[in-house]
């Protein structure tokens, strides 16, 4: 099929000039319905006959993203091959260039939606390559892959994540499997089980097996790794984990194992760690071969990511290392990075997941222990998925929360008669609603007076208010008011933020 040169687009009349503008070298047929949305694939159908278009007319035809039905209707009347396009104009010139270079749109699927799902079919597909059993053993032939438990890690595998559980003999076997399982759908490899600094727990280390059997029945069978600079918690763990966590100077001769171990540049009794990135990675190679003198089996290295203001030491480090040592694995905590930035994580984790893919970092380990941290592990996910393409731009996926790719032109020409805005008194109702967010919903109470009369649940504004409209009495003000607090606490829901009433949820910063 060759590919088309005239294409038609179908759009309403107030999108008719942003539809003109992003639709260069198209034309555009404009419907007598004022929104687009409101359109049906019959009613085009109606319209584009009414204007007798015929099928030797055009190669191709676009409808607005946002028509509810399937184009195959308009396709099948008019004899043109109809899709749908973006649901915003501004995307037109994205949409445009790809189906001109092939793309398969949908007649179903907004076109921008499609992208998406094409970007992550792909992502799918490359991890599908690596998770192909032949590739597996070839593979693990080579230096620079390990195998961790029953989970490829390396140069030849995407990066693979590790989400701590920090602190897990206080949470104990319940709350563990729990932060595990939050972890493992946020898109965690490897659970890495986080021991109390200071205190020695070996009744907690024998429940490691529990934990592993609770996780399995939950569909997940990966890999745990052990974090704890304790030798008694160590040994008692050899058993039981699949990766330990962090064995260094000090107890290098007392844990030799044929299980994969991190070697850091440290020794944590005395106090001692080399700051000059050359020092650090010379100290760290002798580590490496006294280890396997001992006949440790599979070392992976991990120079230590420091937090802000010794970062960039620490990537000279990584830097200067992989230089020098070229097929090792090796492991990278960037959690610490985030966790001591007062600044949002979105950024940090995909510039830190960036530097690891330079650096040929096969595993990263994070965690969530501070609200500013959390959603770490979709993040570097996304991050990491990012990362398995060329340059991470323009995949049709991304990581963009706050800001935006581009500015979206959306202006309508105003009326003849333009007023400036006037705030009225408010005046008080019997009844007053309290907003709060809990478990993953949008909790609201009404009040008459000091008493709560009734308690509303949900997770979408619209239901929300209709349930309140259905059942007080309240003025239009006073439902706008709920509509606008009720959308901002559904935000807050999205973004993983807090939520109080009437306190804005961002801080004034550009202004």
């Amino acid at each position: 099929m060759s590919l088309p040169e005239r294409i038609l687009l179908v759009t309403g009349k107030l999108a008719e000039p942003l539809v003109r503008k992003y639709g260069k070298g198209c034309d555009v047929f404009v419907t007598p319905v004022s929104v687009a949305a409101f359109l049906t694939p019959e009613m085009i159908v109606r319209y584009l006959k009414k204007a007798k278009i015929k099928s030797e007319d055009y190669d191709l035809i676009l409808i607005p993203g946002l028509v509810r039905g399937s184009a195959q209707e308009i396709e099948e009347e008019l004899g043109v091959p109809t899709f749908k396009g973006p649901r915003n104009a501004m995307d037109l010139p994205q949409v445009l260039k790809a189906v001109r270079e092939g793309f398969k749109l949908s007649k179903e699927v907004p076109a921008d939606e499609l992208f998406s799902f094409d970007a992550l079919k792909r992502v799918e597909d490359i991890r599908n390559r690596t998770r192909n059993k032949r590739y597996i053993e070839e593979a693990l032939k080579r230096p620079w892959n390990v195998l961790v438990g029953n989970l490829p890690a390396g140069r030849d595998f995407p990066t693979r994540i590790l989400g701590e559980v920090v602190d897990a003999p206080r949470l104990g076997v319940e709350g563990t499997v729990q932060k595990a399982l939050y972890y493992l759908l946020e898109g965690a490899d490897i659970i890495d089980i986080g021991m109390i600094a200071g205190e020695t727990n070996l009744d907690f280390v024998e429940l490691i097996p529990e934990i592993r059997e609770r996780l399995k029945e939950k569909g997940f069978d990966v890999p745990v790794s052990f974090d704890s600079l304790n030798t008694a918690e160590i040994e008692r763990a050899l058993d039981h984990a699949d990766l330990f966590l962090s064995v260094d100077d000090s107890n290098l001769e007392s844990l030799v194992t044929d299980k994969p171990v991190v070697l850091i540049p440290t020794n944590q009794a005395k106090g001692y760690f080399p700051t000059r990135p050359a020092k650090r990675v010379e100290f760290l190679e002798e580590l490496k071969a006294r280890a396997l003198d001992l006949g440790y089996r599979r070392i992976i290295p991990d120079l230590i990511l420091e937090h802000v203001p010794h970062l960039a030491r620490s990537i000279m480090a990584f830097q200067l290392y992989r230089e020098r040592n070229p097929d090792d694995v090796l492991l990278a905590g960037v959690g610490n990075v985030v966790e001591l930035y007062d600044a949002d994580s979105v950024g940090m984790n995909a510039l830190l997941a960036g530097i690891a893919k330079e650096l040929s970092i096969g595993l990263l380990l994070t965690t969530e222990t501070s609200a500013k941290a959390r959603g770490s592990v979709r993040e570097l996910r996304r991050a990491v998925d990012m990362n398995l393409f060329e340059m991470p731009k323009d995949l049709g996926f991304d990581l963009l929360i706050l800001k935006e790719k581009r500015d979206n032109d959306w202006r309508f020409e105003p009326a003849k008669e333009i007023v400036e805005a006037e705030e009225r008194p408010v005046e008080l109702e019997p009844v007053y609603f309290r907003i709060w967010l809990e478990d993953g919903k949008i909790w609201v109470n009404a009040h008459h007076g000091t008493e709560a009369v009734l308690t509303i649940v949900g997770d979408e504004p619209n239901a929300i208010i209709d349930t309140i409209l259905e059942r007080f009495e309240i003025s239009q003000r006073h439902a706008f008011y709920l509509g606008r607090e009720l959308e901002k606490a559904y935000t807050a829901l999205r973004l993983r933020r807090s939520y109080v009433q009437e306190v804005e949820l961002f801080k004034d910063f550009y202004l």
